[in-house]
């Protein structure tokens, strides 16, 4: 599993769930950009990146959002974190996406919020679409 993982950049829990795919991304499987960048604008439609509370997944065999983009990280991400996308993925949709709009309605005011979009460190400059 690979794609690009469209994400809130001024979004506290956004931005430590990026640096949380960045740490167990080994493979460098999953390329990474704000829902208000310039490549959000050009490859998502206007009510995906509109929405800044819906992680959106983008692969070669689709696009997912809320729970089912978490699940195919996890995937993605291999070894105990398939695992867990697996354990996941064994409850129903309807359920795991209420829980997803339960923390993303809260996410904010739970986690915060930054000034500006993640400027991503030099290191991880070539995982960062605009």
């Amino acid at each position: 599993m690979s794609g690009t993982v469209f994400f809130d950049g001024v979004c506290g829990l956004c931005n430590a769930s990026v640096d949380f795919i960045l740490r167990r991304d080994r493979r460098g499987a999953f390329r990474l950009s704000p829902l208000q960048g310039t490549t959000a604008q050009s490859a998502l439609p206007p009510e995906l990146r509109e929405r800044l509370d819906t992680l959106v997944l983008q692969t070669d065999s689709g696009t997912f959002i809320r729970s089912a983009a978490v699940v195919r990280i996890l995937w993605g991400l291999g070894g105990f974190w398939s695992l867990m996308g697996w354990l996941l993925w064994v409850v129903p949709k309807p359920v795991r996406d209420w829980g997803y709009r339960i923390v993303a309605a809260n996410r904010i005011r739970w986690f915060g919020a930054k000034e500006t979009c993640r400027i991503p460190t030099p290191e991880e400059r070539d995982r960062f679409l605009p």
